[in-house]
């Protein structure tokens, strides 16, 4: 946010009663002169003494005591004292309700405290005095962004930067909002001319390395990452309302899978610094800094970071702190090593898994050969999640085609558990493992097997809708106690402490796993599914007590 306004100071404390005037005026002065040199508790107290000096002599003008109020709330903002700096803003404002910058830092105040909508109303009062108040219109724009207003704040950032076309964070807020207004291209653009105009602005780097990524420009999204980490190797992020509650390290792979955060990372009570983690670098645990409480780590796909993994692993080691999901556990979430696992759980089917690695054999008689089981089988490339690349192929002629079509990678080969309900519909559903809970997340209802939310026809079907609104309030009803010790023993077995399963029931009732790992997505946007609303909030309220409880001294 750009910082409230301030009068210019005297050079140094001891000037500040050089100048004639009242007591209170005296102190006003000081208090300006103690806070540019790094002293704010003393400045405070000089404004304060200035108060009582105005109050005691009752005749002190308002324009000297609403600047007191107000300088007194900027200090106690910039100190984190919100309830010292809320008074006395109130009080400057009561007294003076013409202080444009005072309404402006009210509002900055209270979007600092994560208060979007009244930080809006309160910028909007600042503009009703002087609609071309720059910070007014500027932080305006990050309030209404964290209140989803995207297409309000795209309007005010394009009016912007047509009068500041050099300012590099106009360009860089610009991005933000094409971004969530799905502008992916348009937003790439704003990202690049911020770099252009800032070139050390690591931020817009990253925004770029992460679209040209989801874009599949693989280059051009390392180049981004890796002069994004030169120029700033810890990415931080203050909690939405200050003092955070503690400070967590996020280590992530910029180029490989990592737990989805944007909804579990919203409105964090936390101050987070994010450390991307390269191959070939090495990483001092002494320049990551002090206080940090927690370690997250976010790497999650152990297909498609195995290289970094035990680098992570050894940085968190070294660190010797709390670590949510530690990288040792993750490096053996492979379908084929979570096969391996899970063996052996009552009321528990888990289908054997196979690697193929690339340049293998892969004639009918080679496969006939490896194969360990003789039901259909499931194949996908290593490293691929979702529906694409992956079918299920009946003979071992559809297998070997399928495999052909691309011999330099590895694929995993997964045997077929029909999971087909009485009623002639698949049904796959989704728990996260949160700490010790078993949450649900949702469930799938289609006529395929390869099942997706996404991509089934539950919006058009009522009863589709209901019984997932059933399970998500009571799953207890779908999966019994048998079923719920299995889920138990997946998640004991897991050893994560956040992580999610896709599973389904066969006809005898036993819980038939599709895959376990720390990299399924939890969201917030259910759009046509609000009942599923509650449910992930419960899933978010978990995932808070979990980060409180591991952060908690010991």
């Amino acid at each position: 946010m750009t910082p409230p306004n301030q009068i210019s100071p005297p050079a140094s404390a001891s000037a500040a009663n050089d100048t004639p005037g009242s007591i209170a005026q005296q102190q006003l002065r000081l208090g300006l002169a103690l806070y540019r040199e790094g002293k704010a508790t003393d400045a405070i107290a000089a404004f304060q003494q200035g108060l009582l000096d105005a109050e005691k002599s009752g005749m002190e003008s308002t324009e000297t005591v609403s600047e007191l109020h107000a300088r007194l709330g900027n200090v106690a903002a910039a100190c984190g004292d919100v309830q010292l700096a809320s008074e006395n803003y109130q009080a400057a404002l009561t007294i003076a309700p013409h202080l444009t910058n005072c309404w402006c830092s009210f509002a900055d105040l209270h979007l600092r405290c994560g208060q979007h909508q009244s930080a809006i109303e309160l910028y909007l009062q600042a503009l009703r005095l002087n609609p071309r108040h720059w910070a007014a219109r500027a932080n305006l724009v990050q309030a209404l962004m964290a209140g989803k207003q995207h297409l309000v704040a795209k309007a005010i950032l394009i009016e912007l930067k047509g009068e500041r076309p050099q300012d590099a964070r106009i360009h860089h807020l610009l991005g933000k909002a094409l971004f969530e207004l799905n502008e992916i291209e348009p937003a790439i653009a704003s990202f690049q001319e911020a770099v252009v105009l800032n070139p050390q602005d690591a931020e817009s780097l990253n925004w770029i390395g992460a679209l040209k990524q989801a874009a599949g420009d693989e280059r051009a999204a390392q180049t981004a990452y890796a002069e994004a980490a030169r120029i700033e190797p810890l990415i931080r992020r203050p909690a939405v309302q200050q003092p955070a509650e503690f400070r967590v390290l996020a280590l992530y792979a910029p180029f490989g899978g990592n737990t989805p955060t944007e909804y579990l990372f919203q409105d964090a009570f936390f101050d987070t610094d994010t450390l991307a983690l390269f191959p070939e670098r090495e990483y001092d645990t002494a320049a990551l800094g002090e206080n940090i409480h927690l370690v997250i780590n976010l790497v999650s796909d152990a297909d498609q970071t195995g290289a970094l993994l035990p680098l992570a692993a050894d940085l968190v080691d070294r660190l010797g702190l709390p670590t949510l999901n530690h990288p040792r556990r993750i490096a053996q979430t492979t379908r084929d090593a979570v096969a391996a696992l899970l063996g052996g759980i009552p009321h528990c089917r888990v289908p054997q898994a196979l690697r193929l690695p690339a340049g293998a054999d892969c004639s009918e008689a080679a496969l006939k050969a490896l194969l360990p089981f003789t039901s259909s089988c499931l194949a996908r490339p290593v490293g691929t999640h979702g529906g694409d690349d992956f079918e299920k192929v009946e003979d071992l002629a559809g297998l070997s085609a399928f495999l052909s079509q691309r011999p330099d990678h590895d694929h995993y080969l997964i045997e077929y558990i029909d999971y087909l309900s009485a009623d002639g519909y698949f049904r796959k559903y989704r728990f996260i493992f949160v700490d010790d809970q078993i949450l649900p997340y949702h469930l799938c209802i289609g006529r395929d097997w390869k099942l997706h939310h996404i991509n089934t026809d539950m919006a058009h079907h009522a009863w589709m809708q209901q019984e997932e609104a059933a399970f998500l309030n009571q799953s207890a009803a779908v999966f019994g106690p048998a079923q719920m010790q299995a889920l138990q023993d997946i998640r004991a077995r897991m050893g994560l402490d956040y992580c999610g399963i896709d599973c389904g029931l066969d006809r005898d009732g036993n819980v038939v796993v599709f895959e376990v790992n720390a990299s399924m997505l939890v969201h917030a946007r259910n759009e046509g599914f609000l009942y599923k609303t509650p449910a992930v909030e419960r899933i978010k309220r978990a995932y808070d007590a979990m980060l409180r409880k591991l952060a908690r001294p010991r």
